[in-house]
């Protein structure tokens, strides 16, 4: 395998290991959404506000799955 061929199969990799096992956990308080958290197995990878776009996109994925 060549070099190239070789850098391109561990980038692959790595970007398939970022996205498998990805979660995510609503931090609440009093009843409301604070925070978002996406993590990855055990490890905190990012917080999300739930009043943003994205937040409110991930929110609505598990109002209507529930």
């Amino acid at each position: 395998m060549s070099e190239n061929a070789t850098v391109a199969a561990e980038e692959t990799t790595a970007a398939a290991e970022t996205t498998e096992d990805l979660s995510y956990q609503a931090v609440e308080k009093d009843g409301s959404v604070t925070a978002i958290w996406e993590m990855q197995g055990q490890k905190h990878i990012r917080t999300i506000d739930p009043r943003s776009a994205e937040g409110k996109q991930i929110l609505a994925l598990f109002e209507t799955a529930a």
